[in-house]
């Protein structure tokens, strides 16, 4: 297509379509599908301890290794999706995924355990993780629609873990946990099709883009320079470090401490279950306040709540209230920190530059699960990991409070001689 032909291309596309509700229909169910069983990992650990030659600190280490190749993934992915379309990455994440999970089913050594649940689970995760899903919508709906539409793919990734959390382990008690994969792998073999109306690239979505000759070196150099864009990214470690850690960890930690295992179903089934509500209200409130505000908020509630869940005798009650509430903050970090980069730098480069913000998520999660076990491994407790997220909580708070919700300003080259 000549220069010409791309014009007309652009001018045929409405500015402010209506709601694209195909394509926000099938994104939110692969969010869900790419959520849902990676989030329902700590189910799996002690059927699987008893059954192969791992320990706790095995297996923690193997769901770091899934954290740190989802964060590696997604700028990889992202800039993929951007130039080459977003269905094309959508169908390796389903068949990456699909084969990850099979392969942790069946390992029998510590290094296909790895490879299977940590290399293959994270790469197909971040092929077809929030920031895929959400860049696509961005091409897709008008600035205004932006933020709520990133809190209802927010949400349905929540809904993800809200239903794979009892399905999960409904499916272990039937089938064992080896066949619980296994269906789980079939699963996500219904991504590819499914991502078929996602299938455009950053030039051919309904929004018609603003003129941009921007190079990638230039956008990268452009993010890496702007003080906002890098407390943004710094602040989503923290982010990362507590989700993960009590994913892969809650469940165990309730073992620990007497409390019966069906609480762990009920509390991760609920923090999916009102993560569905935060995420929801983050994107509406996002979309009318100050995003920098919203997400120093979250960070700050989540620490209360975190202190206030160590603090007061751990019961089955306080089991389902600290449930509620962290399911509340889960992942409303998501609409308002991807709107922020959306805001700063457009949507040209936007699955790029969000999936580098999400690789500091994810050294985060790495850092969370692995230190998890761990520490559980050598000192006997998950306290100290708890403790090391409510001091972040706090660090990110006031990392996020002086982030400015401005368009970055192009830097202007030098006149040539």
């Amino acid at each position: 297509m000549d220069g010409k032909a791309r014009a007309r291309a652009v001018k045929s596309r409405p500015a402010h379509p209506g709601f694209p509700v195909l394509i926000v229909a099938c994104g939110c169910v692969i969010a869900a599908l790419t959520f849902g069983p990676r989030s329902a990992m700590g189910f799996f650990q002690l059927p699987m301890l008893e059954d192969r030659p791992f320990d706790r600190n095995a297996f923690a280490l193997a769901l770091a290794i899934q954290n740190i190749f989802w964060g590696l993934g997604q700028p990889l992915f992202g800039a993929v999706a951007d130039r080459y379309g977003t269905w094309r990455v959508l169908m390796m994440s389903g068949l990456t995924y699909a084969a990850g999970l099979a392969l942790m089913a069946t390992a029998e050594t510590t290094g296909l355990l790895y490879l299977g649940a940590g290399v293959l689970v994270g790469l197909g995760v971040a092929a077809g993780s929030f920031g895929i899903v959400l860049a696509a919508f961005a091409r897709n709906v008008s600035e205004e629609q932006r933020s709520l539409v990133f809190g209802i793919g927010t949400a349905a990734g929540s809904a993800g873990m809200f239903i794979f959390a009892p399905l999960s382990q409904q499916f272990i008690e039937m089938f064992g946990w080896t066949d619980a994969l296994f269906w789980m792998a079939a699963m996500m073999l219904v991504i590819p099709l499914l991502a078929i109306p996602l299938k455009g690239t950053s030039s051919t979505g309904r929004i018609a883009p603003v003129a941009d000759d921007q190079t990638i070196g230039e956008a990268l150099r452009q993010a890496f320079g702007h003080r906002s864009y890098l407390l943004l990214t710094t602040g989503f470690f923290v982010c990362g470090f507590q989700v993960a850690f009590i994913t892969a960890h809650f469940p165990a930690y309730l073992a620990d401490i007497g409390i019966d295992a069906d609480y762990a179903v009920v509390g991760l089934a609920l923090i999916g279950l009102f993560n569905i509500i935060g995420s929801l209200a983050s994107g509406v409130i996002g979309q009318r306040a100050s995003k920098p505000a919203l997400l120093t908020l979250i960070y700050i509630a989540r620490s209360i709540a975190v202190t206030a869940f160590l603090l007061l005798p751990q019961t089955p009650t306080t089991v389902i209230v600290f449930s509620v509430a962290m399911g509340l903050l889960w992942l409303s970090t998501v609409a308002p920190t991807n709107a922020l980069v959306a805001v700063m730098f457009g949507t040209k480069y936007l699955g790029m530059l969000g999936g580098i913000v999400f690789l500091s998520h994810q050294i985060g999660s790495f850092l969370g699960v692995w230190l998890g076990g761990y520490l559980r491994q050598t000192m006997g407790s998950y306290d100290p990991v708890w403790w090391i997220g409510v001091i972040l909580g706090l660090i990110a708070a006031i990392l996020h409070w002086p982030i400015s919700e401005q368009r970055a300003e192009r830097p202007i080259a030098a006149p040539a001689e």
